[in-house]
């Protein structure tokens, strides 16, 4: 189904496109919240991310609208996608090896895009464009997936970093000078930590 209301504004302190997508669900080994309930969430998020312009929002609002099943398959489609996300980049920030099937999961949707990738000329400069109908209900993934694979080929891999909280698992590029930063977000997930070892010091000192 297609909703004309946000409900949720996304969090972008991943630093990077596929890292926030990664970060549309809260608590996942707590109690999970899932934020991509409906294609008009996914396409909430393009536009709050700024990966669509806002014309090519109404564009496939329209086209969601006119073809609710197809705009469901298409979020499950970004769902699959996140989470092979969320398994590759997490194994890579726990120094570890990324399954080749989510690999494979990435590189369909990679491949489907790419297919319609162009360059184009702006004023000053050159920028990644898709050609085809502007209403193309998997359109917001392209981007995503694209700038994914690129931070996956790129030096910056190193620095995606999994949040400290216990309960967060939200990743996030790290681009501090000295790459210390621990959590996703300090007013939230840091703060909280701070908090919960606060009260632990003072439980132990007590008992």
């Amino acid at each position: 189904m297609v909703s004309s209301e946000t409900r949720y504004e996304f969090d972008l302190s991943g630093g990077h496109p596929g890292l926030d997508l990664i970060n549309t669900v809260s608590e996942r080994t707590g109690d999970p919240v899932e934020h991509l309930l409906e294609y008009a969430d996914l396409l909430a998020f393009a536009r709050q991310s700024g990966g669509i312009p806002d014309e090519e929002i109404v564009e496939l609002t329209a086209a969601a609208q006119a073809a609710p099943r197809q705009a469901d398959r298409t979020l499950a489609q970004a769902v699959r996608l996140r989470e092979a996300l969320y398994r590759v980049f997490r194994s890579i920030a726990a120094g570890g090896i990324p399954d080749d099937a989510d690999l494979d999961s990435i590189n369909s949707v990679l491949c489907e895009g790419l297919a319609r990738a162009r360059l184009v000329r702006t004023e000053q400069a050159y920028r990644w464009s898709w050609a085809g109908d502007c209403s193309c209900l998997e359109r917001p993934l392209w981007q995503i997936v694209h700038a994914a694979a690129d931070l996956l080929t790129s030096p910056d891999l190193e620095r995606v970093k999994l949040c400290g909280a216990d309960t967060c698992e939200w990743l996030f590029l790290d681009e501090s000078r000295n790459r210390s930063r621990r959590w996703c977000d300090m007013s939230t997930c840091g703060n909280r930590e701070k908090a919960r070892k606060h009260y632990r010091r003072v439980k132990e000192r007590a008992g």
